[in-house]
């Protein structure tokens, strides 16, 4: 069968209604109900069929049923090339492809300085990191370090979160009540713009040292890691706080974001195992922000700290944050300018107001249809088909991954929560490698900077799905918050914390091994 599930009022699918959306064909539907019956045998509940088809595989000789199909239905099949991370939901309808398309016309905008005579694109800045989305995003993949120092590069896809511990009881309060996630730098704010308008100084440069150390692995092989030293130059508003924090950030990639915000909050949570009572050693905590709009804390799912709830959230702090453009998520025409930048707050800005070319207008630089448009983007990038999910060396990657620990917080499936409104995201059966928590990674990968519920040890642990295309759509194979790692590898063996154990065994394990964790890792 290729039917799908009904939805329940519980906001559950129930199990053999044969409910199927007439605008897609029934092929292009993967039921989780018919995935269950193949892998368990006979139906259950619509509960424990959920739970038997996400249990961890123990079957390495061949791939699990659908597994190559890592976004469900919504899983792009086309050709693997640069623009591998490009592509719309496979079962988006068509009514909706208009949308995708302009909304990726408004990801990729450049937008102007105000006032300009394009009155719809003007209001970058007046401080800001680059001029479009797709800037940072470049193909809607994964940022990078600048290969050189500014002038000889510039880090258009990374840049240092800035902050400072609370000076106050009201900013105590404010983060005890998760009404913000850090205290603001009080003259450069919450990030750190390398870019302003004509007229105002940029806040000044990144600029990063790197130290190689060796790490020996069990077969002899000896592995260079580069560990990253911080500062910033070229200071134009005086000196950082004393007690200012820093945390690099890369870009992330933008593929699978609607389908991670459709995990239902409670499988989630059930993940969770803050005081460690199975004593195994992971101890995922759930991250919890504020949601602007919802007005009360909200469970966190985005970003390296997972600061935002919401694709829409998370869009709207990019538009104001990295290119100054006011939104109806935040509403301040100067983006993250602070009080102490007089002429930043006073410059020109791009609100504009409805008239006969501009009847949508609402006062906002990117309108509520900009923002609209450009989220569902974001929320319908699929994530691209596996390859090589039968290969034999992938598979015994496979198993190494699960016996090495690295599944228990790159936990391989979900399925999706059911919402009428949003039909290609519903009841998926998706494979994102992430438990969406925080773990505390150690030493090495710590930034010391606390951001909501999330210590300055922890990091949500990143989804997988798309990393083995990461050199394919991006140009390098950069990896962690402030890609430090130059490959996988790297990666794996800066994992700390709560990680170690499971970093261990990858080092040492014979070579035979190692290279097919890697292969697998890179047919996701």
């Amino acid at each position: 069968t290729a039917a799908c599930s009904a939805p329940a009022t519980d906001g559950h699918p129930q199990p053999d209604q044969g409910y199927l959306p007439k605008m897609f064909p029934a092929a292009r539907w993967t039921s989780v109900a018919a995935m269950v019956v193949l892998a368990a045998g006979a139906p259950a509940a619509s509960g424990e069929r959920e739970r038997a088809v996400v249990k961890p595989a123990t079957d390495f000789t061949r791939a699990e049923t659908y597994e190559a199909m890592q976004g469900g239905a919504a899983t792009s099949q086309k050709a693997v090339n640069a623009d591998a991370f490009s592509h719309a939901s496979a079962n988006l309808p068509f009514s909706r492809e208009l949308d995708f398309k302009v909304g990726n016309g408004f990801f990729r905008r450049l937008w102007v300085s105000a006032p300009a005579s394009t009155r719809s694109a003007d209001g970058l800045g007046p401080l800001f990191n680059a001029r479009s989305c797709q800037r940072c995003h470049l193909k809607d993949g994964r940022g990078h370090p600048p290969q050189a120092n500014w002038p000889d590069d510039s880090a258009v896809s990374m840049f240092l979160r800035l902050s400072i511990p609370p000076q106050s009881d009201a900013q105590k309060r404010l983060l005890a009540e998760l009404r913000a996630p850090v205290i603001a730098e009080p003259t450069y704010g919450t990030q750190l713009q390398d870019f302003a308008v004509q007229g105002i100084d940029p806040e000044g440069r990144m600029h990063i040292t790197y130290t190689e150390q060796p790490v020996t692995l069990g077969d002899g092989t000896v592995v260079s890691l580069r560990r990253p030293a911080y500062t910033v130059t070229d200071l134009a508003y005086g000196l950082l706080h004393p007690q200012a924090m820093m945390s690099p950030r890369v870009a992330t990639p933008m593929i699978g974001l609607g389908l991670l915000e459709m995990i239902d909050e409670a499988d989630i949570v059930q993940g969770a195992d803050p005081d460690d009572a199975d004593g195994d050693g992971i101890s995922g905590r759930v991250q919890r922000v504020w949601d602007r709009e919802a007005g009360k804390p909200a469970l966190g799912r985005f970003g390296w700290k997972a600061g935002d709830p919401t694709v829409r959230q998370q869009s709207g702090h990019a538009f104001a944050a990295d290119i100054g453009i006011s939104n109806p998520v935040v509403r301040a025409h100067w983006g993250d300018c602070t009080p102490a930048q007089t002429a930043c707050r006073n410059a020109p800005d791009g609100g504009t107001t409805p008239d006969a070319d501009n009847p949508t207008a609402d006062g906002m630089e990117a309108s509520e249809k900009i923002l609209a448009l450009v989220t569902f983007y974001a929320r319908n990038l699929a994530v691209p088909k596996r390859r090589d999910v039968d290969a034999p060396q992938v598979l015994a990657g496979k198993k190494v991954f699960y016996d090495s620990g690295c599944a228990a917080c790159h936990r391989p499936k979900f399925v999706t929560r059911t919402d009428p409104a949003r039909p290609e995201h519903s009841h998926q059966l998706i494979w994102p490698y992430t438990d969406m928590l925080l773990h505390d990674m150690g030493p090495g990968l710590a930034d010391n900077r606390p951001e909501g519920l999330a210590d300055g040890r922890e990091w949500r642990t990143a989804p997988l799905w798309g990393i083995g295309l990461t050199k394919v759509v991006s140009g390098h194979t950069f990896f962690l918050h402030d890609g430090r790692a130059r490959d996988l590898l790297e990666a794996i063996l800066w994992h700390g914390g709560e990680a170690e154990a499971a970093k261990e065994t990858v080092r040492n394990l014979p070579k035979k091994e190692r290279e097919a964790l890697l292969a697998f890792l890179n047919s996701l």
